[in-house]
């Protein structure tokens, strides 16, 4: 098993080469989402991929100069890493699917984007009810205001058809990865 696993290794390695050839920085999950939504949602990222509280700012439409934090998980929990000491504007959220707070033993967590979520952070931040740090739990009904995709609940930035299209580009993967 030992030796099946290196070379799976060896090849997961060369994926992530050409990934990180595409993206510019190392290919882990944080840094995939940011290169997704910069180029999905007209997105400038930050020269650096260590700034304190935001990603980059929207550099078109309504929220045009607006900070966001860029988020991708492959699993949706309810739960967001909010650094309450340097919040950005917005929290741009792409999650695989909704899943509970079960232990990860037996499971895997495939990169897809199901859904995606915007929250205004002066107006999420008041509305939470636990401690703000790593791991926030956000109740289920801030997470349904704030979707908008693929369904359009939350109107502050509006998505046209070529966006979903992108984002779809990263959606449907085989459920029974799950």
């Amino acid at each position: 098993m030992l030796v099946e696993l290196s070379n799976l290794i060896k090849e997961k390695n060369e994926v992530e080469s050409k990934i990180a050839k595409i993206i510019g920085r190392p290919a882990n999950i944080g840094h995939i989402g940011e290169y997704i939504a910069a180029t999905i949602f007209l997105i400038q990222l930050e020269e650096s991929a260590t700034n304190k509280g935001s990603d980059g700012y929207f550099t078109a439409g309504e929220l045009e100069g607006s900070t966001v934090d860029i988020k991708l998980y492959s699993k949706r929990q309810n739960m967001l890493d909010i650094n309450p000491r340097a919040l950005p504007d917005y929290f741009l959220v792409m999650t695989g699917p909704k899943t509970g707070l079960t232990s990860s033993r037996g499971t895997t967590a495939p990169l897809c984007i199901e859904s995606v979520y915007l929250f205004n952070a002066r107006e999420l931040i008041p509305a939470l009810k636990s401690k703000i740090g790593i791991a926030t739990s956000v109740p289920a009904a801030l997470w349904e205001q704030a979707e908008i995709y693929p369904h359009q609940n939350n109107n502050a930035l509006i998505l046209t058809e070529e966006q979903k299209k992108l984002i779809g580009l990263f959606n449907s993967l085989d459920p029974s990865l799950y």
